[in-house]
């Protein structure tokens, strides 16, 4: 039988991203229950991200952190017709997830962190960046630490606001629909997943945190997110992707 067999989970991952974790435990003969609770747009004034897209050459390192923020940059010039056919001088992605996205749309990754968190794509870069220019395409959520390590280190960098994160206008039904029965875990692959959740289930008059349903983490970054909701995690993901969160939940669940 398979390890995971009956077991419904919810997944909380955008909808264009849920495919792959929702695939992964359903071979494990789980239910995943896919409640996507992460929209994006681009930001309300894209002046700054287009300024940027547009003296793209300039730059000696393009920065990713995320999957989304690699699809936004490219969707952002495509809408107002930029053409990215001048690739960088190098590029960086946070995580494998990333750096597919990099690779899908035609370009090839340079540097990818051994730990995927954005300290250690700090920690970890391969040159030394005083003096250089960096572009870094992030959330409009994303916390400052890139940057701001770059800077202290001497770098240029451009920090445009690449998309923003937002609530789709069907979770909250979705939500309720998806506790009609009983969850056996829920998976969490960013912060924006959690406070959204919060959100989702407030506008639903839904109880947060979900009782007697354990959290599963990707990183150290959304623990501590979930810890701050008053839902600490039974389990984080090693290595924080998608494998390594699947095997999290499997853990979880099988455990005697």
């Amino acid at each position: 039988m398979p390890s995971l067999a009956g077991r419904r989970i919810l997944v909380t991952r955008a909808i264009e991203s849920a495919g792959n974790l929702s695939e992964s435990l359903r071979a494990l003969g789980a239910e995943p229950v896919e409640v996507p609770l992460l929209g994006f747009s681009l930001p309300e004034d894209p002046s700054y991200l287009l300024e940027c897209l547009r003296r793209l050459r300039s730059y000696d390192w393009l920065i990713f952190t995320s999957a989304t923020a690699v699809r936004m940059f490219f969707h952002a010039a495509q809408l107002h017709r930029i053409s990215l056919t001048d690739i960088p001088g190098r590029i960086a992605a946070v995580g494998p997830a990333t750096a597919r996205q990099v690779v899908n749309e035609g370009w090839k990754v340079d540097f990818i962190p051994e730990k995927y968190v954005a300290e250690n794509l700090v920690a970890g870069f391969p040159e030394e960046v005083k003096g250089k220019r960096l572009l870094l395409a992030r959330s409009a959520l994303a916390r400052d630490v890139i940057p701001s390590a770059f800077r202290a280190a001497g770098a240029v960098v451009d920090a445009p606001e690449a998309y923003r994160n937002v609530l789709p206008e069907n979770a909250p039904e979705a939500l309720k629909q998806a506790l009609a029965k009983p969850l056996n875990a829920a998976t969490f692959t960013s912060s924006s997943s959690v406070t959204h959740l919060a959100e989702a289930a407030n506008k639903a008059n839904i109880p947060f945190p979900l009782a007697g349903v354990p959290a599963i983490s990707i990183g150290p970054i959304t623990t501590q997110t979930l810890q701050e909701n008053n839902w600490p995690p039974a389990a984080e993901a090693h290595p924080h992707d998608i494998p390594g969160l699947v095997a999290a939940v499997e853990h979880v669940l099988t455990r005697t």
